[in-house]
């Protein structure tokens, strides 16, 4: 498991592309057999990747976590975008088709999951927080969760919003979870962009063509950077960047928090025109 420090504001202003990526990007999460997880010290989020092949992958614990197991004192979002799986928390069997959202509450022992053809691999994302209450493990598909249209083509951000963990869906401690997919010809997320200095963000971008790019924006509002991210890679955003981006072609994004509230309109807002 990597680990990643927290940083400010002035540090980030000075870093080169190089090391904006090597502290705020995570390039690999889904390899064929595999757990890839980072460890990040904003709000001490740990994000990850899961593809497993012929055999089951389950959760381990590791040394830093200083826990008996994983989820010791910990919940866990999953969100599985690729093939047909299974994700199986003490016992209990879970499908997930593509799209559909497991919360795993704190507590929990044994977590693993398999493929159900290794032909075309589930693809499980993984958000995990420190939690100081139990909730039940439970399954959302894309169809049951509460889904927004949003945007409009003319502004190239036509776009389908879905919520799974937060305030009025799954239940959770602190984590807040769902997803967003642009409509083909649209290109922007989160335009206006925000803030949010009581939780952190994190941004998985999936189902762009690998022959594209999203150029995302980080840092404050009056001095911001950029990334250039490729399909499947993830972001870290801290409390005090604004996370926004736009694509050569249009994609898919998983966003997830963790923080002081679950408010998803807890957000501060910053007008285009007065973006730096």
């Amino acid at each position: 498991m990597q680990v990643r420090y927290a940083v400010s504001p002035a540090e980030t202003k000075q870093f080169t592309t190089t090391q904006l990526r090597d502290n705020f990007l995570i390039e690999s999460l889904f390899e064929t057999g595999t757990i890839q997880l980072v460890y990040s010290h904003f709000d001490r989020v740990i994000i990850g990747g899961v593809m497993p092949g012929n055999q089951p992958v389950q959760l381990p614990t590791y040394d830093e976590l200083k826990s008996t197991f994983f989820l010791e004192r910990r919940e866990l979002g999953v969100i599985n975008i690729g093939g047909l799986g299974t994700l199986t928390v003490d016992g209990r069997a879970v499908s997930l088709d593509r799209l559909d959202c497991v919360y795993v509450g704190r507590g929990s022992q044994t977590v693993t999951f398999s493929s159900d053809n290794a032909d075309q691999p589930a693809q499980f994302y993984l958000l995990s927080a420190p939690a100081h209450a139990d909730y039940p493990t439970r399954k959302a598909g894309s169809s049951e969760v509460f889904s927004a249209p949003m945007g409009a083509s003319a502004t190239a951000n036509e776009r389908v919003i879905y919520r799974y963990i937060h305030q009025d869906g799954l239940q959770s401690c602190q984590l807040v979870m769902g997803l967003t997919i642009l409509k083909p010809g649209s290109v922007w997320n989160t335009m206006p962009a925000h803030t949010h200095d009581r939780r952190m963000e994190a941004y998985l971008y999936f189902d762009l063509d690998p022959a594209h790019r999203v150029l995302h924006l980080m840092g404050q509002p009056q001095e911001t950077r950029h990334l250039v991210v490729a399909n499947e890679q993830a972001i870290i955003s801290p409390p005090w960047s604004v996370h926004s981006g736009c694509g050569t072609a249009n994609y898919a994004f998983i966003w997830g928090m963790a923080g002081e509230n679950k408010d998803y309109a807890d957000m501060d807002m910053t007008a285009i025109a007065d973006l730096k």
